[in-house]
C-alpha cells in the first residue's frame, strides 16, 4: 500500500475506506442479512450505482422462502443485477427471527 502526502499534509491512498452497515438485501430468490460495505458518507444508491458488479455483504446469513437459514458465510458477494432491495437495518432490528 502506498500513501502520498501532499505540500499541506492530506495523504493520498489507493485504498478505499467503506463502512460496514447491518443491512438486508432482498435478492431476487433470498433474504440476505449481514453487513453492507459503503464507502463513507455515500447512500447505498451510491453504492449501487457505481462502477463494480458485486456489493460486498459481510456476517452474512441467506434465508430461504420459509425463514430458515440456507447459508452462513464470513464474506459474500452479491451480484448487484439479482438486487431486488436493500436498506439499512435499524437499531434493534439485529436479532435473528425465529
Amino acid at each position: 500500500m502506498s500513501i502520498e502526502y501532499d505540500e499541506k499534509g492530506k495523504f493520498y491512498t489507493n485504498v478505499i475506506s467503506k463502512v460496514a452497515v447491518p443491512s438486508l438485501v432482498q435478492t431476487t430468490t433470498h433474504l440476505i442479512r449481514g453487513d453492507v460495505h459503503i464507502r463513507q458518507g455515500e447512500r447505498f444508491k451510491d453504492e449501487l450505482e457505481g462502477d463494480g458488479h458485486y456489493v460486498a455483504v459481510t456476517n452474512a446469513s441467506v434465508y430461504g422462502a420459509d425463514g430458515s437459514v440456507n447459508y452462513s458465510a464470513p464474506f459474500l458477494a452479491v451480484q448487484k443485477g439479482q438486487i431486488v432491495w436493500i436498506m439499512p437495518m435499524e437499531e434493534g432490528d439485529n436479532k435473528e427471527e425465529g
